[in-house]
């Protein structure tokens, strides 16, 4: 399977599959309460059976090209991941998403591996427009999707519940045009990574 470095601080994005379920349970415990700040990502994981069947879900998601789940590694932990929560091929849409734990915040982990994905999505598998959904209470999210370049799109007022309290979602997306036409000197070595997903 991939593995794709980050860069030269010793990150790499790989596959998050069933058999990481004892490192993935044991990643969400350092960071369960940080995780779930603005998101439920992994609240009813308590053991690693539950860890298991949620890696599971993805599992199956992946095989019926609707979804997938991606880790981010830091010196050979697992540190958080990005996600393909929706994926749409034949109707060239997706959303992505991501968590980390704490001692992996701030270091640009989540946005550097956001870009192989979507030059993944964008280059190799034709999809036309990327999402990507958080709370307006969320600014690391937020700054996450103006990093990559996306423009929002609006707000959706009150339009989910996080422990028990309403809140609002902004919706970002970036376009395949828009990804396309960005200027970036790395783009060839990212769409040679972006092929090995």
């Amino acid at each position: 399977m991939y593995t794709i470095s980050l860069g030269d601080d010793g990150a790499e994005l790989r596959p998050l599959e069933t058999w990481h379920a004892e490192q993935f349970l044991a990643h969400l415990e350092r960071g369960r309460e940080f995780i779930g700040q603005h998101i439920s990502f992994g609240s009813n994981i308590q053991d690693v059976a539950s860890a298991r069947g949620l890696l599971r879900s993805y599992a199956d998601k992946r095989a019926a090209d609707i979804g997938s789940l991606h880790g981010i590694w830091l010196d050979g932990t697992l540190v958080g991941g990005l996600l393909f929560r929706i994926f749409d091929a034949e109707g060239g849409n997706c959303e992505i998403g991501c968590w980390l734990e704490p001692a992996a915040a701030g270091r640009g982990l989540v946005t550097r591996g956001a870009r192989v994905l979507i030059d993944w999505a964008v280059l190799e598998r034709g999809i036309h427009r990327v999402e990507w959904v958080a709370s307006s209470e969320n600014g690391p999210s937020l700054n996450v999707a103006r990093r990559l370049g996306m423009k929002r799109e609006g707000v959706l007022r009150e339009a989910s519940t996080h422990k028990g309290v309403k809140q609002d979602l902004e919706v970002w997306s970036v376009l395949a045009a828009e990804w396309r036409a960005r200027v970036d000197p790395a783009r060839s070595e990212r769409k040679a990574l972006a092929r090995r997903l």
